[in-house]
């Protein structure tokens, strides 16, 4: 018994030092305020988002949640507006999986804000099936979603002071690669629909994160918006709600003994957000609130340059 004993405390011992040293992550500490600022959050009603949304709100910002679903925003915004005493938070309906929705929000909110100082970029699913615009859905909403609300934006991003774009990715960008025959052909970067090709989607529209950056950053230069990119960690949110039975089975069960809640997640994106004197780091990405190097695709400023160039063609922009 004493045995069996010593080997339970010695495995809860073991857990609790990797927990906390390899996945509680790091806290950003500031004291910056954003009064006065306005700050869009997507994919806000839950997770990372809601928890970025949350933070911002507490330091003064008007928050605008950009949402798919109006239910569960209106919840976010009822909690979040308790929780930070902030009465300026509002929801926007905006679906990334369509392009017309993509549109529809920029207008709104560029008829009714006379500012934007933040763009959080954190939605983001593992998905199959197509967007409405027939992209397939981790390409459609990670990267071109997201690539059509930043370009629509930017002007008035630039009539700021100083503004930022941040742009959620992931460490899995690193298995990514852009397959620009099958995005001409198929407009997406998988050849398939099985959960296999979903999650290799999903690598590939991370890296496209990582390279919409890179290429941002070039074509920002000299103006006072800046932008970043970031893996928050391993989160336990609902990024995986659209995955099947049996892998739901065998991910949630290590979502909870191991990995980040949405509050350490939201830590990166923050450090993003507000910290200051990140300016000469534009177009960098950032995990851990510290930089951190891409794969080898990441760097490859030709890549970027013509994901930029395909993107807006695929968005109707060229």
């Amino acid at each position: 018994m004493s045995v069996l004993l010593s080997v339970l405390v010695g495995v809860l011992a073991a857990y609790i030092l990797i927990y906390y040293s390899l996945f509680k992550g790091t806290r950003f500490k500031s004291n910056v305020t954003l009064k006065g600022k306005t700050a869009i959050v997507t994919g806000s009603n839950t997770g990372i988002g809601k928890t970025t949304a949350l933070d911002l709100a507490k330091r003064g910002a008007r928050a605008i949640l950009a949402c798919r679903n109006k239910e569960k925003s209106e919840v976010a915004v009822y909690d979040i507006r308790k929780e930070s005493g902030n009465p300026e938070v509002f929801d926007m309906h905006l679906d990334l999986a369509s392009l017309k929705s993509v549109r529809d929000f920029a207008e709104t909110f560029l008829m009714s804000e006379p500012r934007l100082d933040l763009l959080i970029n954190n939605a983001g699913l593992i998905a199959s099936g197509r967007t409405e615009d027939g992209f397939g859905m981790a390409f459609g909403v990670n990267h071109i979603g997201h690539f059509l609300l930043t370009l629509l934006l930017l002007d008035r991003l630039k009539q700021a002071e100083h503004s930022r774009v941040v742009n959620v990715s992931a460490l899995l960008h690193r298995l990514g690669s852009v397959d620009f025959n099958l995005l001409n052909t198929q407009k997406d970067v998988v050849t398939g629909q099985s959960s296999w090709h979903a999650f290799r989607a999903y690598c590939h529209s991370k890296l496209c994160n990582v390279l919409f950056t890179r290429e941002l950053a070039n074509r920002l230069e000299g103006t006072s918006v800046t932008c970043y990119c970031l893996h928050p960690g391993v989160i336990a949110t609902e990024i995986g709600r659209n995955m099947g039975v049996l892998q739901k089975l065998l991910f949630l069960p290590m979502s909870k003994l191991f990995f980040l809640d949405p509050e350490g997640g939201a830590q990166t994106t923050l450090y993003c957000a507000l910290q200051e004197g990140l300016e000469p780091l534009s177009g960098r990405y950032f995990s851990s609130c510290a930089l951190q190097n891409v794969s080898a695709h990441g760097w490859d400023d030709a890549l970027a340059k013509k994901l930029w160039e395909v993107s807006e063609r695929l968005c109707g922009l060229s």
